[in-house]
């Protein structure tokens, strides 16, 4: 097996706060959202925020939506080409909460991150790449 990198991740929300996802996703992380149509027309369960060419976040709104926790969740780390110094000051200026500052070691070492929850709970991690 040889895995290039991530395609997906699969995120559950609560169905009646879609437009809190397109306002974190969209708005302040800058993420294109992808499907709306299709999921307004109910073709398809979910939508998508497309992060690269070859990476996607699908959101499914469902009714039964629980937050996640330390045992069903920790956080997904996106690597981004900006500084984190320029990150941080983007996510203040839109009111979103640093839970967290580190230098974790990842896949491609070891550089700053911030760490911010979406608005359904989800920890990101927003890692600069080296």
């Amino acid at each position: 097996m040889n895995v290039q990198a991530i395609d997906h991740v699969n995120l559950r929300i609560p169905e009646d706060r879609i437009d809190d996802a397109i306002e974190f996703y969209s708005v302040i992380l800058g993420f294109e959202m992808e499907n709306r149509v299709l999921f307004e027309s109910g073709e398809k369960s979910f939508f998508s925020f497309r992060l690269t060419d070859t990476s996607v976040v699908h959101v499914r709104p469902v009714d039964n939506f629980k937050q996640p926790n330390g045992h069903s969740y920790d956080h997904v780390a996106l690597l981004v080409s900006e500084s984190v110094k320029d990150v941080k000051r983007q996510l203040i200026n839109a009111g979103v909460e640093i839970e967290r500052e580190l230098e974790p070691l990842g896949a491609t070492g070891v550089a700053p991150a911030v760490y911010v929850k979406d608005p359904f709970g989800y920890l990101i991690e927003i890692k600069e790449t080296n």
